[in-house]
C-alpha cells in the first residue's frame, strides 16, 4: 500500500503549458519558463497528507526528503523522514526501493508517468497532450495553475502548481476520493551539473526484486 501511495505521488510528482487570461499571464509565463529552461534541478521537499474534500480535515502524516531530476524521465525522489525510501528513474525504468523491507519494485517508466504529477516535473515539455489547463487563484503571493488529466486512467482528479517570483513553490494533488497531498519545495537549484551516475540504480545486496 505504501508503495502505491509513494509511487503515485511522485510517479509522484509536475507542470502545464497553457492558455491564460491577462490577469494570470505572469503565472503562465513562470510555468512556461520553468518547463522550457529548467532541464535539471535538485532540492528538498516536504509532503503533507490531508484528508477531506478540498484538503480540509485531519492531517494524515508528514514526510520529507530530497530530489533531483534531469528531464525527460530521469529523477531521484528520496524520503528521509519518517522512513527511508527511494524512487529513482533512469529514463526507462522506475525503481522503488523500500529500505526497511529491503525490497525493490520495478516499473516501466512510460506506464508509471503518463498523466501523473511526475510527468510535469520530470517529463517532456508537451504537457497539453496529457492535461487540460486552467488558471487558478493567487494566495499569499503564490500564483497557482490548475491541471486536469485528460486520461481517466489516473488516480488524480486535479493537480495545482504554485509559482512565486519564477520559482516552483508547491504542488497540490487531489485524488479521486477527495484527499489532497501538499508538496512544498525549498533550496531548489536550477540547472546544476549532476554526476553521470546520479540516476543509475543499483539493486542493494540481498534485496527482493519485483517487476510490474
Amino acid at each position: 500500500m505504501r508503495h502505491r501511495i509513494l509511487a503515485s505521488t511522485c510517479a509522484a510528482l509536475v507542470l502545464l503549458a497553457a492558455a491564460a487570461s491577462a490577469a494570470q499571464a505572469a503565472a503562465t509565463d513562470q510555468l512556461q519558463s520553468f518547463v522550457t529552461s529548467v532541464k535539471t534541478a535538485r532540492g528538498e521537499f516536504t509532503q503533507k497528507q490531508l484528508k477531506g474534500q478540498g484538503g480540509e480535515g485531519k492531517a494524515g502524516g508528514t514526510s520529507s526528503g530530497t530530489f533531483a531530476f534531469s528531464r525527460p524521465g530521469k529523477f531521484t525522489w528520496r524520503y528521509t523522514k519518517p522512513y527511508d525510501q527511494l524512487l529513482q528513474a533512469d529514463g526507462q525504468t522506475l525503481y522503488i526501493y523500500d529500505k526497511d523491507l529491503n525490497q525493490v519494485t520495478e516499473r516501466k517508466l512510460d506506464n508509471a508517468l503518463g498523466s501523473s504529477p511526475a510527468a510535469i516535473l520530470f517529463g517532456s515539455n508537451d504537457l497539453t497532450k496529457n492535461f487540460d489547463v486552467k488558471n487558478g487563484a493567487t494566495r499569499d503571493g503564490v500564483e497557482w495553475l490548475e491541471l486536469t488529466p485528460k486520461s481517466k486512467d489516473t488516480q488524480f482528479e486535479k493537480i495545482q502548481i504554485g509559482f512565486k517570483a519564477g520559482n516552483l513553490e508547491a504542488m497540490e494533488l487531489r485524488d479521486a476520493f477527495g484527499n489532497t497531498t501538499l508538496l512544498t519545495f525549498s533550496a531548489m537549484q536550477k540547472n546544476p551539473s549532476l554526476p553521470a551516475d546520479t540516476f543509475r540504480f543499483t539493486v542493494p545486496k540481498g534485496a527482493d526484486v519485483m517487476k510490474q
